[in-house]
């Protein structure tokens, strides 16, 4: 048994939002929910700043295993998860092999039996994600892939992507498409704008996320099959969405380092804040805060991509783009939005994905997020699980702290 102490419970949709209550946990399931519990044998948590939500979910990870396990292994991705308080991720197609029909899906799933995180596959939308034919699509989805995505691959072929939309809606499947126009990105590895300008590096002009965006929305509003582009960079990309939504079934989600992160990052070449999509520009950043604040963002994801030191210490032009995130996310967010938006934005993939909610009520089975709001601090490499420390995070502002999760009958603390 499982007592939580005087925690405030942070769920805008829970007629306890905002109250202090006591939780008491037995047997995988929330047993009680009062003012004040006193349960002997329990195993009691307890924190003068204890908070606690339904389990975060974040929608775009990458391990190492299968295939890359120096990078991180499935055992220590899940580690890193716990510690950034998800108690599911979606796993993205980014290994070797990666999941194309329902053995790649079976794989991850029984590779990650009996965590407390829960596991949720991507698969390739494409056959070896080369864009010329579907993968499995309708096998996976039976399997229990989430989503099907090429990725970080855009999909060049508009017929494939209108044909793979009417095929998933038979069975509410849900497509990725990564917005970016290759031939107007060319091999730009930054920004183009006036602090890439002296750097002498390639440049990716924001305008080739947005026309890719538009194209496939336009592709998703004649299908009308459902759509979700992720880690979308610029505000002018957040409103195309947003106008389309009234069209189209679309999400899309931003990444933590692009609310935080700039191009003015990149004076000194530290390869760490090479991502794909590439930083922005601040005034960028600034704007697709706003659309975060405005509700027009439908979710933040760390975008996790673990690196070996041999990826990442390069000349910049020569390094791999990528950056960890899943123990430093909700702690940066926490700093620059307020608690109840960042509990949103890490638990709206749910809806989104059409996956089942957890709630908190007596009854329920515990699925649950234990964290702290209050105490600032700077985000150091020494706070980073993952066996990568490929970080772009590193000295952001952060407030308060993830004390734990508690997820299929099991118990992970970590700052406590």
């Amino acid at each position: 048994m499982i007592l939580l102490k005087k925690a405030t419970i942070i769920d805008n949709r829970n007629k306890l939002h905002g109250k202090q209550r006591d939780i008491l946990i037995k047997n995988g399931k929330i047993a009680r929910i009062a003012s004040d519990i006193v349960q002997d044998g329990a195993r009691v948590i307890e924190h003068k700043d204890l908070h606690v939500s339904i389990g975060f979910i974040d929608s775009s990870v990458s391990f190492g295993e299968p295939g890359f396990e120096e990078r991180q292994t499935i055992a220590n991705g899940l580690e890193a998860a716990a510690a950034g308080g998800f108690t599911s991720i979606m796993l993205n197609a980014n290994n070797a092999p990666n999941p194309q029909d329902r053995t790649g899906i079976d794989f991850i799933k029984n590779a990650t039996a009996g965590s407390a995180v829960n596991v949720l596959p991507i698969g390739n939308f494409t056959l070896d994600q080369v864009g010329e034919h579907h993968a499995q699509l309708y096998d996976m989805h039976q399997a229990g892939a989430v989503s099907f995505y090429d990725y970080k691959r855009a999909i060049k072929n508009a017929k494939l992507l209108k044909l793979g939309l009417q095929y998933t809606k038979t069975f509410q499947g849900i497509v990725q498409s990564y917005p970016l126009e290759q031939s107007l990105a060319s091999n730009g590895q930054v920004n183009e704008d006036m602090a890439t300008a002296h750097l002498g590096l390639r440049t990716q002009p924001s305008i080739a996320e947005e026309i890719q965006i538009a194209r496939d929305l336009a592709l998703a509003t004649y299908t009308q099959g459902r759509l979700h582009i992720p880690t979308v960079t610029t505000a002018a990309g957040v409103k195309i969405i947003t106008a389309a939504k009234k069209m189209a079934t679309v999400t899309c989600s931003v990444s933590v380092h692009h609310l935080v992160c700039s191009t003015d990052n990149l004076a000194d070449f530290n390869a760490n804040y090479k991502t794909q999509p590439p930083l922005r520009s601040n005034a960028d950043r600034e704007q697709l805060v706003q659309q975060v604040l405005k509700g027009n963002v439908d979710m933040i994801t760390s975008d996790h991509t673990p690196l070996t030191i041999e990826q990442k210490d390069l000349e910049f032009d020569y390094a791999t783009a990528g950056t960890v995130g899943l123990e430093s996310t909700f702690c940066v967010l926490n700093e620059l939005l307020d608690t109840k938006l960042t509990v949103a934005m890490l638990t709206n993939a749910y809806e989104a994905f059409l996956l089942l909610r957890p709630v908190i009520e007596e009854g329920a089975a515990a699925n649950l997020t234990f964290f702290t709001t209050a105490g600032k601090s700077r985000f150091s490499k020494e706070k980073i699980v993952s066996t990568a420390k490929n970080s772009a995070l590193v000295g952001v502002k952060t407030s308060g702290n993830i004390i734990g999760i508690y997820n299929n009958n099991k118990l992970v603390l970590h700052d406590f």
